[in-house]
């Protein structure tokens, strides 16, 4: 039997002191305070890697999404090259952000998938702007090839057991 869909979005019941990720912490001087996580944790609060990545985030077309994920996916290289984990880990998280976030903005009008005003019932799906589509498989190709990266993939492991 499939687990059901949460009716409401989790963000309503999160709790920011047991979050993992602080935004009070610099991350390049104290990179063993950050934690792998799951997906996307932690890609909008660490810095100064949310500055120096999210700058560069973008997804409004499929041309601005091959700009967008090829500078991160160069800064992904140039931290695996500094061997800086943290730096790289944020970078994969920012390629596979501008998938799923694109995907939103394909799947739900704005990219709201929850009413506020209606109790946080989901809202229909449907609004399918193929340029979204196209933003997301960008964003899907760089992000799996920067998982798929050797050295990256050595480091996150190495990370994992050192760190969590």
């Amino acid at each position: 039997m499939k687990p059901q869909k949460p009716s409401k979005p989790s963000y309503l019941n999160f709790k920011k002191d047991d979050y993992a990720w602080k935004p009070d912490v610099d991350y390049r001087k104290n990179p063993e305070k950050y934690r792998v996580g799951k997906g996307e944790q932690g890609v909008l609060i660490c810095e100064p890697y949310k500055s120096e990545i999210g700058k560069y985030w973008r997804f409004k077309t499929e041309e601005v999404a091959k700009e967008s994920s090829e500078q991160i996916f160069d800064l992904f290289k140039t931290y695996l090259e500094e061997k800086d984990f943290v730096g790289a880990d944020m970078s994969r998280k920012y390629l596979q952000m501008g998938f799923t976030r694109a995907r939103r903005y394909f799947n739900y009008k704005g990219g709201k998938k929850y009413d506020e005003e209606n109790d946080y019932k989901q809202l229909e799906r449907g609004t399918c702007d193929p340029e979204k589509a196209k933003a997301a498989e960008v964003f899907f190709k760089k992000w799996k090839e920067a998982e798929a990266d050797e050295n990256y993939s050595a480091m996150k492991k190495d990370w994992k057991n050192k760190f969590g």
